[in-house]
């Protein structure tokens, strides 16, 4: 399998999250400042590893009905998706550091 499938399939749950959800740069930086997102895709990752769902949950940081694991690719592009938008949260917020002020 050609490597950039798995990349174009976690950049299309990300913009999913985003135009469906609405799960928008606005709303992680304002929502998820407390590792949020790490933690949900760290639960995703467990739990398409074979993890028990009860481990899984325990690390979830939102409403448990927003933990809609799948089969396990499908899982771990949603957990790839939530790095994603931790990735870019974290550059954006240090963007605004390096912003002078003036």
């Amino acid at each position: 399998m050609d490597y950039l499938f798995p990349l174009l399939d976690i950049s299309a749950e990300r913009k999913r999250q985003v135009a469906e959800e609405g799960f928008t740069a606005d709303h992680d930086d304002q929502n998820n400042t407390g590792g949020e997102l790490a933690l949900a895709a760290a639960a995703y990752a467990l739990e398409a590893a074979g993890d028990t769902i009860e481990m899984s949950v325990d690390l979830w940081p939102w409403d448990v009905d927003w933990f809609k694991p799948g089969e396990p690719r499908e899982t771990l592009v949603k957990a790839g998706a939530l790095i994603l938008a931790e990735i870019e949260r974290l550059d954006r917020e240090q963007a605004k550091k390096q912003v002078p002020h003036g």
